[in-house]
This record gives structure tokens, sequence and C-alpha cells, in this order.
């Protein structure tokens, strides 16, 4: 069987603000799948002005607390971009990139699965480079 991509309804570009869009990155988080332990907190980072769009960025940390580390070690961050189109008519939906921190790799919601192993990877090197220095 193959694996669809889940993926949620994007707002137009023309009922985007700047709430709306954190709003949606967490609507569409719920989506992945990944343990209870992982908590995240998401936050909207700046506003970047483009010719032909506007190009908002917003950023999710995760991490795993625990009851003897309540403050973790590490965190993973996921980097979000929302593009609002100035020459596509303001009724189409946002266009939605992601990247994680150590990766140059940009995805897009329709066309990706979420892995948590992304997340552990990223914890996993900044801890193993704590360690050696």
């Amino acid at each position: 069987a193959e694996y669809v991509a889940k993926n949620i309804q994007w707002t137009t570009c023309k009922d985007f603000t700047v709430e709306r869009g954190r709003q949606q990155i967490e609507e569409y988080i719920s989506t992945w799948e990944f343990h209870e332990s992982w908590l995240h907190w998401s936050e909207f980072l700046c506003e970047e002005e483009l010719t032909y769009s506007k190009m908002y960025h917003y950023r999710v940390l995760w991490s795993i607390p625990t009851r003897r580390k309540p403050i973790p070690q590490a965190t993973a961050s996921v980097y979000f971009i929302i593009e609002i189109s100035k020459i596509k008519p303001d009724t189409f939906p946002v266009e939605v990139f992601f990247f994680l921190e150590s990766s140059r790799l940009i995805f897009r919601p329709e066309h990706c699965r979420f892995r948590e192993k992304w997340l552990k990877d990223i914890i996993i090197n900044k801890l193993s480079l704590k360690q050696c220095l």
C-alpha cells in the first residue's frame, strides 16, 4: 500500500495573517506521527519582502523533557516558510515549505511524510558534539 502524505487545507492569500499562519502550522503538525513525549513550541520569526511574493518565516522548536532533565540538553528546529504570491489571484492558497535545521532539503507538505527520526537524529548529533567538546 502506498502512503498518502497528510496535509491540511491551507488558507487563501487574502485571508492570511501571521497568527493564522502559525495556527495552520500547528494544525499541520497535528497530522504528523510522533511519540507523545515530544513537546514543541512555534513562533513567527520574520517577514521577507520579495519582488513577486512575501515570505513569512516560522520556527517550531522540538524537545523531549523528562522528569530527571526537565530542561532539555538539546533541541531540534523545523523551519516553515509561508509564501504569499503578489501575482497569483488572492483566492489561491498560500504556498508552504519546511526544512530541518540540519538540512538544505526543502519539503512541501503535500509531498512529504514527516519522520520522527529526523528530530532524533538532530538531537543525537548535538549531544554527541557536546561530548566531544
